[in-house]
This record gives C-alpha cells, sequence and structure tokens, in this order.
C-alpha cells in the first residue's frame, strides 16, 4: 500500500515538473510604434501661379499606368508518348494564366508539336491532345477558354533536328502564341 502511495506521489512530482514550465505566462512581444509621417505642407506660392501647385499634386497623385501583359512565354515540353503535363510546367502555366488574364479580348493559339518518332497520325492526335491538355489547365486557373484556341501539328516545325533523344525531346512541346 505505501508503494503505490510512493508511486503516486513521484508520478505527480514528475507531470507537475514537466507541465509546469509550459503553464509559465509568456512575456507579450511589444513592438514600438513606427514614428508617423508628416503631412506634407503645401508650398505657398504667389496668387498668380495657384494653379501649378495643383496640377503637380495631381500629377504626382496619379497611379502608375498599369504594366502591359508579357506574352512571351516558354515552351511547354511534354515526355515521350504523352499528353500528361509535367510538373515543371506548372509555374510556366501559372504565369501564362496570370498574364493571359490581364487582357481578355486577346487571343492565343496553343500549338502543340510531337517529335518524329511514331506514325504521321499518331503524332497529330498526340500533339493535339497535348494542346487540349495546356488548354485545359489554363481554363482551371481562370483564363476564359474562349480566348484560346488549341492546334495540333504533329511534326510539323521542329525547332531542333530529330537526331537524338535530346533534340527529340524539345520538339515534344506546345507553344502558347499571341493571334
Amino acid at each position: 500500500m505505501t508503494s503505490i502511495k510512493n508511486i503516486t506521489i513521484i508520478s505527480a512530482v514528475l507531470l507537475a515538473v514537466t507541465v509546469a514550465p509550459a503553464c509559465k505566462s509568456k512575456k507579450p512581444l511589444v513592438q514600438k510604434p513606427a514614428p508617423a509621417e508628416e503631412p506634407v505642407k503645401p508650398q505657398v506660392v504667389p496668387d498668380s501661379k495657384k494653379t501649378e501647385p495643383v496640377q503637380q499634386q495631381a500629377a504626382e497623385m496619379a497611379p502608375p499606368p498599369a504594366p502591359k501583359p508579357d506574352y512571351n512565354f516558354k515552351n511547354i515540353q511534354f515526355e515521350f508518348n504523352s499528353a500528361v503535363l509535367k510538373t515543371s510546367a506548372y509555374p510556366i502555366l501559372d504565369k501564362a494564366a496570370a498574364e493571359l488574364k490581364k487582357d481578355p479580348s486577346v487571343k492565343f493559339m496553343l500549338n502543340g508539336y510531337a517529335s518524329n518518332e511514331g506514325t504521321d497520325e499518331h503524332n497529330l492526335a498526340l500533339s493535339q491532345e497535348r494542346a487540349n491538355s495546356v488548354k485545359t489547365y489554363l481554363v482551371n486557373s481562370g483564363v476564359s477558354g474562349d480566348i484560346l484556341i488549341a492546334k495540333g501539328y504533329g511534326e510539323a516545325n521542329p525547332i531542333s533536328k530529330n537526331i537524338d533523344e535530346a533534340s527529340r525531346a524539345l520538339n515534344r512541346r506546345v507553344e502558347i502564341k499571341k493571334q
């Protein structure tokens, strides 16, 4: 009976020692407020030039013009015999989606291509699937499907000679072009 009491007391002491530090009140981190900026005082000008400060202030307060969209996109690369987007294509497509949303009046061509491996019919269908997968990603990112036209070109327009695997990999692509 005494051994049970001793074990209970020791357990209670160990529990108190481990839990007590966690219960201490923590001092709040208080940061000093930033000094308030003094308001800009208008300059006193002779009566003949009263309109100039108003025009200068209006010009200074006008928001900067919106940046023009950058329609220079990298090609989206694909694996051999696949229309599934690579993970490395997501940042490129996210940037493209952000730029395409800036001006919804501009239309874009999604040109799909394939390397020279396989039949012409298969490569044409594969390149169309690649263009469609890019379009699906962009539409799911909030780009209007009305401004995107997906077209597959098969083996046409290679950007690299199809002599080795590295050059063929460059030809498995989708290009985003302004129409």
